[in-house]
């Protein structure tokens, strides 16, 4: 299912050191743009305090800090402040008051970057958005400290010049464990990174309540059509499909043999030769689909046995870059 465009040296895409047993420092080349996509995947460690996600411009200015808090070693809840530091000062903080990040736990983070602010996601639900105090484009580098192990870091991004289409998809892997690798620990393996479409992959453990899957990718230039099922043994239980020649989205579900009543909505978020995040969130009621961010559907459930639910494909006019199911 995984196909390699072309490998690289970590250091044609970014300079990656490791600077402490929790200090994690990649530089981004060419800086942040608008429409880039963070994505942040790790497992938060068992007795953490506190951990770091920064967006920096050199080692002392912090244009963003998202830094979730836990008030006790092993009790209470936890919360997450937003912050920014230049001039040598910290900003005022922005609180959030939950944390989605439990200790023990895996969690992914992604931060969309806009012109006027980051969107924050957390385990693909979205959770703060952060007005810029500091021009976003004078970021340089990520920086992630604390008690916190990195599985994954992913840039996703699009620039457009003379009107023409320029993707750029970076995806940066911790192999800190495999034997290969054994003399850098730490270190990243870098490359630009393509999946196959259509695209199938095993949900373990089903569509459960509270699962998030993410999908990133860039839609063809000339898309006709693009699927996303969720798909049991028997049937599909959530089939969501973009129709670009009808300008429609269409919702249904394929049952015993048969197609059920479509609901059929706009097409919204979605552009040809544009990039994409999707987020599917399931309840115990329904789904819901974010765009970039933004909640698009929902969905109810017609077929409610979502342990059985275990399958996500994805096919049509797509190029695939990062998916977390």
């Amino acid at each position: 299912m995984l196909a390699l465009a072309q490998l690289y040296d970590v250091r044609s895409l970014c300079a990656y050191v490791t600077q402490g047993p929790f200090t994690k420092l990649c530089m981004i080349r060419g800086g942040l743009q608008d429409g880039m996509s963070i994505t942040v995947c790790g497992r938060v460690l068992l007795n953490a305090d506190r951990f770091n996600v920064n967006l920096q411009h050199g080692a002392e200015v912090v244009a963003l800090q998202v830094n979730p808090r836990y008030q006790m070693l092993w009790v209470g809840p936890g919360y997450v402040v937003h912050n920014t530091h230049q001039n040598g000062t910290w900003g005022w903080e922005e609180h959030k008051f939950e944390t989605p990040f439990p200790r023990g736990q895996t969690f992914s983070l992604q931060i969309l970057i806009t012109q006027e602010s980051y969107k924050i996601l957390a385990n693909g639900k979205p959770f703060s958005e952060y007005k810029h105090r500091m021009p976003f484009l004078d970021v340089d580098r990520i920086c992630v400290v604390g008690m916190v192990e990195l599985s994954l870091v992913t840039f996703h991004s699009l620039a457009v010049r003379n009107k023409k289409i320029k993707k750029c998809i970076k995806n940066l892997q911790i192999l800190s464990n495999h034997p290969r690798h054994a003399a850098l620990p730490g270190s990243l393996v870098s490359y630009y990174k393509y999946l196959t479409v259509p695209y199938k992959s095993i949900i373990y453990e089903g569509v459960q309540p509270a699962k998030c899957i993410i999908i990133q990718g860039v839609i063809t230039p000339q898309a006709k059509r693009v699927e996303f099922s969720l798909r049991h043994k028997t049937g599909i239980a959530f089939y969501y499909s973009l129709c670009f020649d009808e300008d429609v989205v269409v919702c249904n579900s394929y049952e015993d043999g048969t197609w059920g009543n479509e609901e059929q909505s706009g097409l919204k978020l979605f552009e040809r030769g544009q990039p994409f995040q999707v987020t599917i969130c399931c309840s115990p009621d329904n789904y819901k689909m974010f765009v970039n961010g933004e909640n698009v559907c929902t969905y109810s459930h017609r077929y409610t046995k979502l342990e059985e639910i275990d399958v996500l494909e994805v096919s049509g006019d797509v190029q695939l870059s990062f998916v977390q199911p």
